[in-house]
């Protein structure tokens, strides 16, 4: 069985996960006690070969899950988490959009206080596996995400770089951050500036700069040399985010390079460019 737990923070998108996952041939099952996790193997092994199941804080006996994930891969069932974490601000704007209630919130403690809560019992879960920070994600974008990560060979350690513009924030499932706004801009060229790092004239005009070139050999350098200790890990993901000012151009155009170059090293890489995919 191919058994993928989503869970995250209340208002993240995990309904949107999950309905994503059952498009792509998944058996769903929502708010799951992780106390019946040994079960739902037991019942579902032989009818069902991917089975994907919702658990968060309205789940009882939430406590239990990383020990019940921990005795299914000891059965051989290959498990992987996916977290889904946002900022207080952009679920505080979901809430209060929808007029839905935060399972936490009560009378006596603010809608923000509620999700700083919850981030807090889920702390444990957050590092069970991979995140996705949808603060700034439409639902189509992060369906389109949860694909790719359904699509990848998780059998191995996967790549995942990601631009982003400083101005809009650094993302929240970043392992490492590289801040390339001492680059030369292609902003201030007329010419480039509706362009982006993956049209040829920007490239051309980065790929002319000796400071790109040498930013571009230190990141690799350091992904290379740490990459096989996060092997030994067991990690399923590490992700990279380069950001610049706007994240349109040198952040796009160093991710672009290095996934192509760790491509070509035989590593599993998957490219997103945050600001991009929010103005489409």
């Amino acid at each position: 069985m191919q058994l993928i737990i989503v869970t995250g923070l209340s208002g993240s998108g995990k309904s949107v996960v999950l309905k994503a996952l059952e498009d792509t041939g998944y058996y769903c099952i929502d708010n799951l006690p992780a106390t019946l996790l040994p079960q739902i193997y037991e019942n579902l092994n032989d009818a069902q070969e991917r089975v994907a199941i919702s658990t968060d804080t309205r789940s009882a006996a939430l406590e239990a899950l990383p020990e019940n994930i921990e005795k299914l891969k000891a059965q051989g069932v290959n498990v992987q988490v996916l977290f889904l974490e946002s900022t207080t601000q952009a679920l505080v704007k979901r809430f209060s959009e929808t007029r839905r209630r935060h399972p936490l919130s009560s009378e006596d403690i603010t809608l923000a206080e509620s999700i700083e809560y919850e981030r807090q019992l889920l702390s444990p879960l957050a590092e069970l596996g991979p995140h996705i920070d949808t603060s700034d994600l439409s639902a189509n974008t992060l369906r389109g995400w949860v694909k790719d990560f359904v699509a990848s060979n998780n059998s191995s350690i996967t790549l995942l770089f990601t631009s982003f513009g400083f101005k809009h924030g650094i993302p929240l499932d970043a392992d490492f951050v590289f801040d390339v706004r001492c680059l030369p801009n292609p902003h201030y060229d007329p010419m480039l500036r509706p362009m982006t790092g993956r049209d040829l004239p920007v490239k051309a005009f980065l790929e002319q700069q000796p400071l790109v070139r040498e930013m571009y050999k230190d990141i690799e350098n350091f992904i290379t040399r740490w990459l096989p200790s996060f092997i030994l890990e067991n990690r399923s993901y590490l992700t990279i985010a380069i950001g610049c000012t706007g994240g349109q151009h040198r952040s796009v155009h160093l991710v672009e390079e290095l996934g192509k170059h760790f491509t070509c090293q035989k590593q599993q890489v998957l490219i997103r460019h945050r600001e991009l995919e929010l103005s489409l």
